[in-house]
Parts: C-alpha cells; sequence; structure tokens
C-alpha cells in the first residue's frame, strides 16, 4: 500500500480505542494480519466525515502493515451512479491513500445469490409475499413484539422456487421478498425478519439488466467483507444495532477467523449538513452550484476551496476516534487548514476593495522593483519583485476619514507604511458627487525605502498595497458558512434545515486587483493574499480572468475591536 506525500498523522492507540482493539488482537494472535475497507455507496459524493473513515481505515492498514480495500457497496442501482464511483476514487486518492484493491458488491451478486439459497434451504429464509406496508404493520414497535408473516412457515421448495422466479424476472417489484427468519419477537427490531433480498426492475451501472433481484445493505455488507478477509470492520454508531444481524450473516455462511464490526461516533460538524440525501438536496434545488461548490462539507467543495490533503488528514487526526457522539466545532477544520497553508503558500498582495491613492510627490511614469519575501515561515522560498508606482490601489477598509480609537491605518494626516516600500502621509480625501471617496493623495518619504526612517520615527500600521498601473484584474468569491445557525438539522416546527441557509454565504467581487505576477496561476494553486486570508484560483478560471476562492480568512485585530464596540 503506498504511502501518503506527507505521513499522515494519526492519534496514539492510548487515544483511540479502536486502535487499542487492534492491537491488543495481534498480541493475542487473533489476527496475524490486519485488513481493513472503506466501504462507501455509490449514491453521492463524499464528504468531510467520510474522509474521517477514510483516514481511519487506511491509516490502521498503514500502521500495521496491513491491507485496505477500497470497496463500492452498489446495491441500490436506482440511486448510484459511474459519476460517484469516479468522484470516490478521485477524493480516496486526493486524500494521500492507494487501496489494495478496488472491489464492488456487486462483483459478489452471483456469490451473495447462493448464499441467499443456503439460508433458504436451510430454513433460515423464506420468501414473503406481503406487501411493504403489510411488512411493515406486522413488524411492531420498540415495545410490542412483531407478528409473524402468514407466509414465515412457507414450504422450503415454494420459497425456492419463488426465488429463482424473482431471479428470472417473472415478478413486478414489490410482489415478493426474500426474509432472514430469526426473531418476530427481538426486542432488536433490525432481527425481525429482516428483507435480504427486494425485487428491483432496473439497470446496474456495472452488471447492466443482467439481475433485477438485489440484496439489502444489511445483507450484502457483511457478506462482502467475511468473502474479501477483512478483520475489523469499523462503522459508524447507527450501524450498532444492526451488528446482530451483520454477526448472524457471517455466523451462519462462514467458518473460521470472521470479521470484526466496530462502532466509532460519526462526525458531526456545526454550520453544515452531513446527509448524503441533504446534500443532494442542496445540489437538486439549486441552493449550491454543484457537489463542488466550496461551501459544501464534501471532500471535492474543501478541496476546490483549497484544502489541502495534509489540512484534512491532520483535522482527523486532531478530532480522533471516540464511541460517543459529539458536534465538532468547524473551527478545527479552519485551524488545520490555516496552520498548514501558513507553512506553504506563497504569500503575495491583492486588494478586494481598491481605492486609488495618489502619491504627488512621486515622480510621474517612474516606476521601481522593490523585494518582496514570499514566506516568512519559509526562508528557502526566498523574494520576488513588485513594481512600485506613483499610483497605487489600497483597501478602502484601510482608510478612515474619522478614525476611531485604535484603529491606526490610514487617515488624513497620518503615516503608514506601505508593505516593503515606503512611508506615506495622506495629505488630501478626494469625493465625487454623491460624497463617495474616490481618491487619496498622499506623500512619500524617499528616505524609508523598505525599511524604517532615518530619524527613528516609528508608524503604527503596515499596509499592502498594489500598483495600479501594474495590477492583474481578478474575480474574488468570499465563502462563508453554509447555514447561520449551528444546528440547521434541529429545524423549528413548521421549518426544514434548507430555511437555515446564510444568505450571505457567498460574495463574489469582480474588481480586484493582484500582483501581476499572478497572471500564470494554475487551477488549484493556493496562496496568501497578505493581511487578507488564503484563496486558491478556481477552475472558472481562463486565461487573463482569474477566478479565485477564499479558503479561509487571517485573523483581522481592527476586525474584531470593531465588531466589540459595534
Amino acid at each position: 500500500m503506498a504511502q501518503p506525500d506527507e505521513p499522515v498523522k494519526t492519534p496514539g492507540a492510548s487515544l483511540d480505542f479502536i486502535r487499542q482493539i487492534v492491537e491488543d488482537d495481534l498480541a493475542t494472535g487473533r489476527h496475524t494480519h490486519i485488513a481493513t475497507r472503506f466501504p462507501p455507496e455509490p449514491n453521492g459524493y463524499l464528504h468531510i466525515g467520510h474522509a474521517k473513515s477514510i483516514c481511519l481505515n487506511f491509516g490502521i492498514a498503514l500502521e500495521k502493515g496491513g491491507t485496505c480495500n477500497l470497496r463500492l457497496d452498489d446495491t441500490n442501482p436506482t440511486k448510484e451512479d459511474v459519476e460517484y464511483v469516479d468522484a470516490i476514487k478521485e477524493d480516496v486518492a486526493w486524500l494521500g491513500f492507494t487501496w489494495d484493491a478496488e472491489l464492488y458488491a456487486s462483483d459478489y451478486f452471483s456469490k451473495l445469490y447462493e448464499f441467499a439459497v443456503t439460508l433458504i434451504t436451510r430454513g433460515l429464509a423464506y420468501v414473503d409475499s406481503l406487501t411493504a406496508d403489510e411488512i411493515r404493520a406486522l413488524r411492531g414497535t420498540l415495545t410490542e413484539p412483531g407478528k409473524n408473516s402468514p407466509y414465515r412457515d412457507r414450504p422450503v421448495e415454494e420459497s425456492l422456487d419463488l426465488f429463482r422466479r424473482m431471479r428470472d424476472g417473472e415478478f413486478p417489484d414489490g410482489t415478493h421478498v426474500l426474509r432472514a427468519r430469526i426473531d418476530m419477537t427481538s426486542p432488536n427490531l433490525n432481527m425481525r425478519d429482516p428483507a435480504l433480498y427486494r425485487i428491483r426492475h432496473a439497470s446496474h451501472h456495472r452488471t447492466g439488466d443482467a439481475w433485477c433481484i438485489y440484496p439489502m445493505y444489511d445483507y450484502a455488507h457483511p457478506l462482502s467483507d467475511a468473502l474479501e478477509g477483512i478483520t475489523h470492520s469499523l462503522c459508524t454508531l447507527e450501524f450498532e444495532d444492526h451488528r446482530p444481524l451483520y454477526d448472524w450473516l457471517v455466523d451462519h455462511l462462514f467458518e473460521g477467523e470472521k470479521p470484526q464490526q466496530i462502532e466509532f461516533a460519526r462526525l458531526n460538524l456545526n454550520y453544515t449538513v452531513m446527509s448524503k440525501r441533504k446534500l443532494l438536496q442542496l445540489v437538486q434545488q439549486r441552493h449550491v452550484a454543484g457537489w463542488d461548490d466550496p461551501r459544501m462539507p464534501t471532500i471535492s467543495g474543501l478541496r476546490r476551496r483549497g484544502y489541502t490533503p495534509e489540512a484534512v488528514r491532520d483535522f482527523c487526526a486532531r478530532i480522533g476516534i471516540a464511541k460517543k457522539e459529539n458536534v465538532i466545532d468547524v473551527a478545527q477544520l479552519e485551524y488545520s487548514v490555516r496552520e498548514d497553508l501558513n507553512r506553504r503558500a506563497p504569500r503575495v498582495m491583492a486588494v478586494l476593495t481598491p481605492l486609488k491613492v495618489v502619491i504627488t510627490n512621486y515622480p510621474e511614469g517612474q516606476t521601481e522593483a522593490v523585494d518582496v519575501i514570499n514566506n516568512p515561515e519559509d526562508p528557502s522560498a526566498g523574494t520576488r519583485k513588485v513594481t512600485f508606482s506613483r499610483e497605487l490601489y489600497i483597501e478602502r477598509d484601510d482608510f478612515r476619514e474619522d478614525p476611531p480609537k485604535k484603529f491606526f491605518r490610514l487617515a488624513p494626516g497620518r503615516e503608514v507604511r506601505l508593505r516593503c516600500a515606503y512611508f506615506i502621509t495622506c495629505q488630501e480625501v478626494v469625493k465625487d458627487d454623491s460624497g463617495t471617496i474616490v481618491e487619496l493623495r498622499c506623500t512619500y518619504d524617499p528616505a524609508t525605502r523598505g525599511g524604517d526612517a532615518p530619524d527613528g520615527r516609528r508608524v503604527k500600521a503596515t499596509m499592502h498595497w498594489v500598483s495600479a498601473q501594474h495590477a492583474l484584474p481578478v474575480e474574488v468569491r468570499l465563502y462563508d458558512r453554509l447555514f447561520s445557525v449551528e444546528n440547521p438539522e434541529a429545524a423549528q416546527e413548521g421549518k426544514t434545515f434548507v430555511d437555515y441557509l446564510n444568505p450571505g454565504s457567498l460574495e463574489v467581487l469582480r474588481d480586484c486587483q493582484a500582483e501581476a505576477g499572478l497572471s500564470d496561476a494554475l487551477p488549484g494553486a493556493r496562496f496568501q493574499f497578505e493581511r487578507l486570508g488564503y484563496f486558491c484560483v478556481d477552475p472558472d478560471s481562463r486565461p487573463g480572468a482569474l477566478v479565485f476562492n477564499r479558503t479561509v480568512s487571517l485573523r483581522d485585530a481592527w476586525a474584531k475591536i470593531e465588531k466589540q464596540q459595534s
């Protein structure tokens, strides 16, 4: 199994109950080789919760020299698509993992059918001819036992004949279903004669029209694990009540070493939803631009937004593996990407809301190149040349005509430093007929180039800038949290989760100006826009028309003060 480009960070065994189980199984000789699998259903794109499972399954296999399969549990042809299969493979590979085998539940359709025949022959399964509503009515509740179907004691030969005819396509959907004969009085509803096969006349993305009956997920999953020799079947807590059925099927159909199902808490992240069904709804109803919309918690959305695989793996390692459900603050995910990009992203200067500055005592037509450090965190990144000229752009928010207390940036009569260039002082504010500031006229001190003033005077603010003549026009998309409340799934009466969508989750700025050196940046390239945040070139970019997505912001000291004062 290939290693990621950088080591996968994983919590220590003492903090991770699953790794402790694996360690104990190896120590006691229960297993001599560890085999895990990542088994998504190809009915949607993977999200950050799946990343946690990917890192766990592949991580344990890597740590113990074992194997990890990528298995697509494709048992429901009406909801699955090749698009999802391809996206899943791309996401796992992007995270830095290589699977030992690419497998599908559909690889085992013939074998699963044979297993079903074996269960019928042994009196452990039967064909039920009740409707879905009738089966549901007899199932019982958490406090009341279920009742046997009138077809529960159907002769083995009759069930075998019906099951074969189901396979041959003689019956329409919903006419019959194959059920396990277990216990209709079990306190666990999953053990009350669960369905194993249903009729579904639908074309499958891999097997075409070869089958018109399909195994249920709870039937195919454990048997696929056993067929692959999986030692530890890791899944989230919602499958804990399904474990008795998992064991029942494996115990009745396999001898020798068997897989062990172990459940862990799924990843719950605030300000988003983690249900593929609800994410699909957002896509289909066009609340977002697609599965890879940078506001989505999908791995493809995070990738398009500018997240790195290293940051996602670091986040999964930091939150750890636990038995108890909890909600993780999205700020922890933002912390991981901010820390990673701080180390690797080159610095550039860009102005998102331009305000023109004319340096009146700088010679007209003159330009000069100033040296700017590419990454203070990485001395080996070197420096770059940035053109300085008479007319510049600064951020509009970096100027206040009537500055409040603790605002140290540019204001009338105030001196500030332009990064790696000169001290400038605002002498005049020019406004249009509506009273909007359109230009600042400033003077500069030629003696302050790239450093402090020779006379020792100090300034309290350093601001970024770009040369107006040499700036590159770009579009910038500022992304915020997709929902306006921490738990959009806890909807109030009469509302659904879509009612809590954040109307300000996307702001598009089309008059931004950036360093000319960015003109050849390719989609996926990541940068720190100094003092603003981390940004990534979006695939929508075209030559001469770059589009940048904000991955995550930097902490802004004045913005925090201003918010507290408001």
